[in-house]
This record gives structure tokens, sequence and C-alpha cells, in this order.
């Protein structure tokens, strides 16, 4: 990947341009290479909940860029320095950082990716040098900070957070968002006011403030609701949950074949 791809990828988020991206939580390169070229703006790997480790994530970011097309977030495992710095280094392009309660937990995940004087980024862009770097001006200016908001706190502060200086967008994790605000899972109609609500409050922080709102979706079509809905750029589904879903379509049709 170029750093023309980066720095494009940068100023369309910041204008709030809409971008659509795909979720993977599998250590599996090739295919996230194809998926990488298939023309969606960024591929995200998981590397809190899903399954893969450093390498899994270093390979990742290396196959999204061979596609030339794609650039490579990561969803760091917490909101720490070393985490943080790590993902940066190994190439990606910017940080979706979990459980971000307050605008003081937004302002340590800045720190944490900015080098100094915007943070305290330790330097040391090992493969990132290639792409957005190695100066430092220059990896600041191209590196995305996203804060997600999934938790009763996060969402009571969400304006104080759209705030922080140097954030770029915020990040909505549905499943922890919905328990948050009635203790269920999306799509359970007991709490779908107020989950609903609470996606209206999160979009509108974050227009209020100027920054990308961002957010997870179970498929295309929600995806496409979310953009409608005010949001600037949505994740579709995971590889895994897409691989179960065509096993389990292709056998249902070869089975009623028979």
């Amino acid at each position: 990947m170029t750093s023309e791809l980066a720095t494009e990828f940068a100023r369309k988020v910041r204008a709030r341009e809409q971008a659509v991206g795909y979720w993977a939580v599998l250590d599996a390169p090739v295919a996230t290479e194809r998926i990488g070229r298939l023309g969606y703006d960024y591929v995200a790997l998981d590397a809190q909940h899903g399954l893969l480790g450093y390498s899994g994530m270093l390979n990742g970011l290396m196959a999204i860029d061979a596609g030339h097309t794609a650039v490579g977030l990561v969803r760091v495992e917490a909101n720490d320095f070393t985490a943080i710095g790590k993902a940066l280094d190994a190439g990606a392009v910017g940080v979706i950082v979990p459980l971000v309660n307050n605008a003081a937990d937004a302002a340590a995940a800045v720190a944490a990716a900015k080098y100094p004087p915007l943070g305290g980024r330790s330097y040391g862009p090992m493969r990132s040098a290639l792409r957005i770097g190695p100066v430092p001006a220059e990896a600041n200016a191209a590196t995305l900070v996203f804060a997600m908001i999934e938790t009763p706190e996060g969402l009571a502060n969400v304006k104080e957070i759209c705030a922080t200086p140097g954030l770029d967008g915020i990040y909505v994790g549905p499943s922890d968002l919905a328990i948050a605000v009635g203790g269920a899972f999306p799509g359970d109609p007991a709490i779908e006011a107020e989950f609903n609500a609470a996606l209206d409050t999160i979009a509108d922080a974050a227009a209020s403030a100027g920054i990308a709102a961002g957010i997870h979706t179970a498929a295309g079509e929600i995806a496409a609701q979310r953009l409608r809905q005010g949001y600037t750029f949505t994740t579709v589904a995971s590889d895994l949950t897409h691989l179960e879903l065509a096993a389990k379509a292709h056998l249902a049709a070869a089975k009623s074949e028979g």
C-alpha cells in the first residue's frame, strides 16, 4: 500500500465522507488478501476478540496492503500504549480503541497513537516506515484514532469524548452498546427504542463535533441503513460468520436436491 492511499483514506474519514469496510477475525492472510481486493475502503483486523495474535495481525496487514485497494485498521486489545503502538508499527493506518468511557480515555488513546509533540508514541516504525513514515509529523497526519462507544459511561460522555483533540472518530460496538442500554442483544424488541435512540445520540454527537462516526454491522443491508442514519463509515460482518453462513447455505442446497 502506498502512502498516498493511507493519506487519501485519512482525508476521506476526516471529511466525513462515507466508507464501507470489512471485519476480519481469522488468522488467514490469503483470505484477508482476497477480501481486501473486493473494493472495500478498509479491512479491520480484530485483535481484541479475534482469533489472531501479533503475527496474525502483521500478516493480515501485509495481505491487505498486497491488494493496493483497501487500508488496514486494527481494533486493538486495550487502550494501552504498547497495544496501540505495536498495531501502528505493524502497518495499521488506524486503531479502533475499545472501552473508551470518557474524554480522558480518549485523550490517552490519541497520545498512544501520536508521536510528540502531539502524543507519546515511542519511535520504532518497523513496518509502518514503508508506508506512512518514517517522518513523525507525516505519520501523525496520516494515522487515525477511533474511540469505541459501547458502555453506559461512554454513551453518557459521548459529547465530551467526541470533543477530544486529535480524535478522528468514534466507533459503535452494537453488541456491547445493546447490553449497556438494556442488558440485551441487538435486535431484541424489548430494547429497540432505547438502542435506536442511543445510536442517534452517538451519530449526532459526532456530527456536532465534526468527526467521523463508525459502526459495526451484521450485513450489508444494515450497513446501508446506518449510512442513511448519519453514520459516515460502516463495517460489515466478519470472515468467520460469512464462512459459516455460506457453508450452511450450500449444505442446505445440496441436501434439498437429494
